[in-house]
C-alpha cells in the first residue's frame, strides 16, 4: 500500500534524516507528518513566517504500524505515550500518582514499530490532557475534547526502515497571511468548545482519574473501552 503524506515545516525537506529532530515530541523522536495537505500548511507557518507543505509517498507494505485508533487501544494509551515523551505539570500528588499509574498500566511498547498513527497534542490539546491527570475533567470529557477543532491525526516515521521507504514528491508554499490565521482559528475553536463542555454539568457515571486509581482500572475494563459521549 502506498500512502501520500505531508510534513509542515519552515524548510523544504527532500530527504528526511533518521535520528534527527526533537526528542520531546508527542511520540518521541521521529518525522511527523499528516495525510491532510491543509493541516501540513497550518503546521508549517508561524505568525510572521511562511512555510512549506512537503509531500511524500511511502510504501507501507513491509512496515509495522501502530495505529492508536485501533479498537484495542483507548484514550489512556495515547495519554500514557504523551506522558512518556512530553513534559507535564505534575506538581500535585494526584498528578504524580496518575502519571505513574498510566505509565505502568497503559504505556504501549512502541519500540518495535516503524510508524505510529494517533492524535496530535498541540497547546490546547496538551492542556486538556493536563486537566485530566490533575482531576479537573472526566475521561468522557477528554475523549470528546480530542475531536474539537478537528486537529487530525499524526503519521510519525520512527524507524530507519520507514525513512528508507519514503520518497519526496514536491512541496507547496503556505503563506502566513492565510494559514496562520486558519491555524489560530482552529485552536480558538477547540478552546471555545472545550470550555463550553466545562460549563456543562457533570454526567452521572463520569469517570475521573481518581476513580481509575482507586479502583485500579485496567485497559480491558469495559468502562474505559466504551466511553459514552
Amino acid at each position: 500500500m502506498i500512502r501520500t503524506i505531508y510534513h509542515g515545516s519552515k524548510d523544504i525537506i527532500k530527504q528526511p534524516i533518521y535520528g534527527y529532530g526533537k526528542v520531546y515530541n508527542d511520540y518521541g523522536l521521529g518525522f511527523y507528518c499528516t495525510d491532510v495537505l491543509d493541516m501540513a500548511k497550518e503546521w508549517g507557518v508561524e505568525q510572521n513566517r511562511n512555510g512549506y507543505a512537503n509531500q511524500y509517498e511511502i510504501i507501507c507494505d513491509d512496515l509495522k504500524i501502530l495505529d492508536l485508533n485501533d479498537d484495542m487501544y483507548n484514550i489512556l494509551h495515547w495519554l500514557a505515550i504523551l506522558l512518556k515523551n512530553r513534559s507535564f505539570n505534575v506538581s500535585t500528588p494526584l498528578a504524580i500518582e496518575a502519571k505513574e499509574y498510566l505509565l505502568e498500566h497503559f504505556l504501549v511498547d512502541y519500540s518495535a514499530y516503524d510508524i505510529m498513527v494517533g492524535y496530535r497534542a498541540d497547546d490546547s490539546y496538551f492542556s486538556f490532557a493536563q486537566d485530566f491527570i490533575n482531576g479537573a475533567i472526566s475521561l468522557r470529557q477528554i475523549n470528546n475534547a480530542l475531536y474539537l477543532g478537528k486537529l487530525g491525526q499524526q503519521f510519525v516515521l520512527k524507524s530507519k526502515k520507514a525513512f528508507d521507504a519514503i520518497r519526496f514528491l514536491g512541496y507547496e508554499v503556505a503563506t502566513c497571511e492565510e494559514w496562520f490565521v486558519k491555524k489560530e482559528r482552529r485552536d480558538k475553536l477547540a478552546r471555545r468548545e472545550y470550555f463550553d463542555i466545562e460549563r456543562n454539568r457533570r454526567k452521572k457515571g463520569d469517570i475521573y482519574i481518581t476513580h481509575i486509581l482507586d479502583e485500579e482500572m485496567m485497559p480491558n475494563d469495559p468502562r474505559i473501552r466504551h466511553i459514552i459521549p
